[in-house]
C-alpha cells in the first residue's frame, strides 16, 4: 500500500519513497508513500516530478497511488528509490479553495441547517450543490459577506484522526447529503475549523482560515427542485 502523507502534512513539498509497482501500458509507477494528491473527493490531482519526469496525473486504486508520468520520460524499476517534489502552487491553490469550501459548507449548515449535495474544484475556483428550495433573498451576497467573515476570523484550521467506530456516531461529521467516507477507511481523518465547521475529510488545507484569501460567489444555478448551486471564486486578500 501507498503511504499517504499528504493527510497528515499538506505542506510538504518533497518527499523520497520506493517504487514498489510499475503498469508500463498507462506509464505509471506506484510508491511505497507519496505526498501526491490523486483524484478524489471533488479535489483534482496534484502536478509535480518524480525525479526529472514530469507527473501528469495522480489517481488511487486501492491500496495504491499511481504516478502518471510523462510517456517521453523512463520508467524507473521496481524497488529504485526516487525523489518527489509536489508543483507548490497549484496545491497551494487547491488548499485555498478546498478550506473556502469547508468555510462556506460551515456557513450555511450553521445559518440554515442545509447539507451539501455534491461539489467540484479546480484551483481558486468551485462549485457546490446544496439542499434548497427556493434560496433565501440576497443569498449570494449575504453568504459571501458572512465567508469572508469568517476567513478575517483567521480561525485555525486543525486535522485530527478518529477511529471509524468512533466517529460514525458523530452525525455532525458527515456534511455530505451522502456519507462519501468507504467502508474500508477504518481511521476516519476530520478537518476542524475551529468554532466553526468540522468533518470528516481527506483532502488539503491551509493553516488557517486567513491564508484563504477571499471569497465571492460568481452565480447561483437551480439544479432541480430542492438542489441549488453555488458557482465561487477564492481571490488573493
Amino acid at each position: 500500500m501507498t503511504e499517504l502523507l499528504y493527510l497528515r502534512d499538506a505542506y510538504l513539498r518533497e518527499f523520497d519513497a520506493e517504487v514498489i509497482a510499475l503498469d508500463d501500458a498507462g506509464h505509471r509507477v506506484a510508491l511505497d508513500r507519496s505526498a501526491f494528491y490523486p483524484t478524489g473527493g471533488g479535489q483534482p490531482h496534484d502536478t509535480g516530478t518524480l525525479g526529472s519526469a514530469p507527473v501528469l496525473d495522480v489517481v488511487k486504486a486501492d491500496e495504491l497511488v499511481w504516478h502518471v508520468l510523462d510517456p517521453a520520460a523512463p520508467l524507473p524499476a521496481v524497488g529504485a528509490r526516487v525523489h518527489g517534489t509536489v508543483e507548490w502552487e497549484r496545491r497551494h491553490r487547491l488548499m485555498r479553495t478546498h478550506s473556502a469550501m469547508h468555510v462556506l459548507c460551515g456557513v450555511i449548515w450553521n445559518e440554515w441547517g442545509r447539507a451539501v449535495t455534491g461539489g467540484n474544484m479546480e484551483p481558486l475556483e468551485a462549485r457546490m450543490d446544496f439542499e434548497f428550495d427556493p434560496l433565501p433573498a440576497d443569498f449570494a451576497a449575504t453568504v459571501a459577506a458572512r465567508v469572508n467573515d469568517e476567513i478575517a476570523a483567521d480561525r485555525p484550521i486543525e486535522v485530527s484522526f478518529l477511529d471509524r467506530d468512533t466517529a460514525i456516531l458523530d452525525d455532525a461529521l458527515i456534511r455530505t447529503k451522502v456519507n462519501l467516507v468507504p467502508a474500508s477507511v477504518r481511521e476516519v481523518r476530520v478537518v476542524d475549523i475551529v468554532g466553526l465547521d468540522k468533518q470528516a475529510d481527506g483532502g488539503t488545507h491551509v493553516h488557517s482560515t486567513a491564508e484563504i484569501g477571499r471569497f465571492e460567489v460568481v452565480k447561483t444555478e437551480s439544479k432541480g427542485k430542492g438542489n441549488k448551486r453555488l458557482r465561487i471564486r477564492v481571490l488573493d486578500a
